[in-house]
């Protein structure tokens, strides 16, 4: 499971998707997320699956490992599912004990569960294709104008990039600790939830004494290296925008208004 995590992780390969800018990305991930909500009908996630199935397939990323992240979802997806199947009223289509399954709900059920995977997968593409030195700098950049009225966008940039750049980080030692503990012994898989709860507090507690460690390590190479936020500071890498991005720019408008109109047409 923990190997199944991609969130923050970076995936190096030489693509179309990989050499555009952050602030691409992050607009175009914007967009997608915004198409997902405004999709209610078959004709609105049909045009979200072929964007999606389209850029998967520019940014040569394997297939199987963008998706290995759905796993660390799949409870939530269950419940999400569950809840919209069971608890919507409407036309009935079965029904055996306490449960009923009707029409709107089974619908309901299915785009919540292509909403959720889509929004994973969606982000997933911007992480794996995004490293996180340049999605603090498209962050920051993007949001510069937020400086204005006081907001510390830097800081917060700054504050988004070591927390994706430290899960994978973590998983790595927990996956170390694991592995150490049941090389003594220790057991996460047997038993009931309890047991299984108490069976984590060997790894919990390595685990939280290694991320302050590893902070505290960090805030002092910063402080070392005369980090003093943002302020005054230069790019060696300036951003800037090739014919590339405004040619996704072009993109992103004609596909958020194809799904506006979809919408609006059933």
């Amino acid at each position: 499971m923990l190997r199944d995590i991609t969130l923050g992780q970076y995936y190096p390969v030489d693509s179309a998707v990989h050499r555009l800018d952050p602030r691409t990305k992050l607009f175009g991930t914007m967009v997608y997320i915004i198409s997902l909500f405004i999709a209610d009908n078959i004709g609105g996630y049909l045009l979200a699956t072929l964007a999606l199935a389209a850029v998967i397939r520019l940014t040569k990323v394997p297939f199987g490992f963008m998706v290995r992240g759905l796993k660390a979802v799949l409870i939530l997806l269950l419940i999400s599912v569950s809840f919209n199947l069971f608890l919507t009223d409407g036309e009935t289509l079965v029904k055996f004990w306490i449960f009923r399954i009707t029409r709107e709900g089974l619908s309901l059920a299915l785009f919540m569960a292509l909403r959720l995977i889509y929004l994973v997968i969606g982000s997933s593409v911007m992480t794996l294709t995004t490293t996180p030195n340049q999605l603090t700098d498209g962050l920051e950049k993007s949001l510069g104008f937020l400086n204005k009225v006081g907001v510390p966008v830097h800081e917060v940039s700054m504050m988004m990039s070591i927390a994706l750049r430290f899960i994978p980080i973590l998983v790595e030692e927990t996956d170390k600790i694991m592995k150490a503990q049941m090389a003594r012994g220790a057991d996460f898989e047997s038993g009931n939830l309890i047991k299984k709860a108490k069976a984590m507090v060997p790894l919990l507690v390595p685990l939280f004494i290694s991320a302050f460690r590893r902070a505290t390590d960090l805030a002092m190479a910063m402080e070392a290296r005369c980090y003093r936020g943002g302020e005054g500071r230069t790019k060696m890498k300036p951003l800037r925008y090739g014919k590339g991005d405004r040619a996704a720019y072009c993109l992103f408008a004609v596909y958020l208004a194809a799904a506006a109109a979809l919408r609006m047409a059933f």
